[in-house]
């Protein structure tokens, strides 16, 4: 875990130990959570008007300034309406499988570094933690389509479960070339592996494994070209058809809060987090606070990631189901065995970043 930092303990002295970092870390999850929420809020306005710009579009305008309230507005709408379980459903599933996949999105946050010296649980096996989280979370998808005894959310939820655990070998492939690569399963010792600016980033030299990684992330979160598990012209609305107010709010807020985070670990894993661009590049001194490392790097490579979502999903048609298998199966996993064999050749003969220079490592190696 993380050291409560000093104002904390002076502020909290009157209660015992334990009870300091009980507090300490609750504070800091709830803010984490509501900032995590309202960043995800503003996502669906962002999303709405990229779109609108890339169609020839206006996108929401009207609710608040520039129509900045627009996510309010839904949410208030979705909190008025009438919560409609089936009669032949299970119930306690039915209203169950929603929280069970937002509450793995939300505790993965626990891990990643925000900026330097700062991660709410900073553990060693860091990586393991975050697969373990993200696989949780087909669970509440697959529960939501057998609970609610339909057969178009029956069939939603299949088609889910075929394609998360196809990408999600692929991901898991993707991120041992990162262990490799880093040689720890510590998420903020996998950023300083990284150091020595933007050509020191690991995407350089494990590209494959990015694109992979990403994409897979984008079919991992149902996004377009890959929402066949929300397929409207097939089967009405998948695995959440016949979901209403809150109980589809849940849902709709796990895919964005989601996007947020395989966008932060993709930032993370490949470019180097919060660590800057520019660090080690011979900058004037007016503008040698570019090279200082900070959460503002991490969020402009967040916001990167996150335009990539949108620009897919207003550019792309969606894939056949036939097809998402067969690009899981038989193109992503054999492109990530055959690189993770590279890379182990690369470093046992120490070319690139693995080659040794004056007896020492060149920045971003092992």
């Amino acid at each position: 875990m993380s050291t409560i930092p000093t104002f904390a303990t002076e502020l909290l002295s009157f209660l015992p130990t334990w009870v300091q970092a009980v507090v300490w870390y609750g504070v800091v999850a709830v803010v984490l959570f509501i900032t995590v929420i309202l960043f995800m809020a503003f996502l669906t306005l962002a999303e709405r008007r990229v779109i609108g710009s890339i169609q020839a579009r206006i996108g929401p305008n009207r609710v608040g300034p520039l129509g900045l309230l627009q996510p309010f507005a839904d949410v208030l709408k979705l909190l008025v309406k009438e919560i409609v379980v089936p009669s032949s459903a299970n119930k306690m599933l039915f209203l169950v499988a929603p929280l069970l996949t937002l509450i793995p999105a939300l505790c993965t946050w626990a891990v990643v570094p925000l900026w330097p010296g700062f991660t709410v649980a900073d553990i060693n096996a860091g990586l393991l933690y975050i697969l373990a989280l993200t696989s949780a979370g087909v669970y509440g998808v697959i529960l939501a389509g057998w609970a609610a005894n339909s057969k178009y959310a029956f069939l939603g939820a299949m088609r889910a479960a075929a394609q998360m655990v196809a990408y999600e070998i692929a991901m898991g492939f993707a991120l041992v070339g990162v262990v490799m690569a880093a040689g720890s399963l510590n998420l903020g010792e996998i950023i300083e592996a990284q150091r020595g600016g933007f050509f020191s980033y690991f995407v350089w030299w494990l590209l494959p494994l990015f694109v992979i990684y990403f994409v897979s992330g984008v079919a991992e979160t149902n996004r377009a070209p890959f929402d066949v598990v929300e397929g409207e012209s097939e089967i009405v609305a998948g695995f959440h058809v016949e979901y209403s107010g809150m109980a589809f709010a849940v849902f709709f807020v796990a895919e964005y809060v989601n996007m947020i985070l395989i966008s932060a670990l993709t930032s993370v894993f490949f470019f180097g987090g919060w660590l800057s661009p520019f660090e080690g590049w011979p900058l004037p001194p007016m503008l040698a606070w570019l090279a200082l490392p900070g959460f503002i790097w991490l969020l402009l490579k967040i916001w990167f990631f996150l335009f990539c979502f949108l620009w897919f999903r207003a550019t792309f048609p969606r894939y056949r189901y036939d097809q998402i298998m067969r690009l899981g199966w038989k193109v992503f996993i054999p492109i990530t065995l055959i690189w993770i064999f590279v890379e182990g050749a690369l470093k046992y003969y120490q070319v690139g970043p693995w080659s040794v220079v004056a007896g020492s490592v060149v920045a971003g190696s092992v």
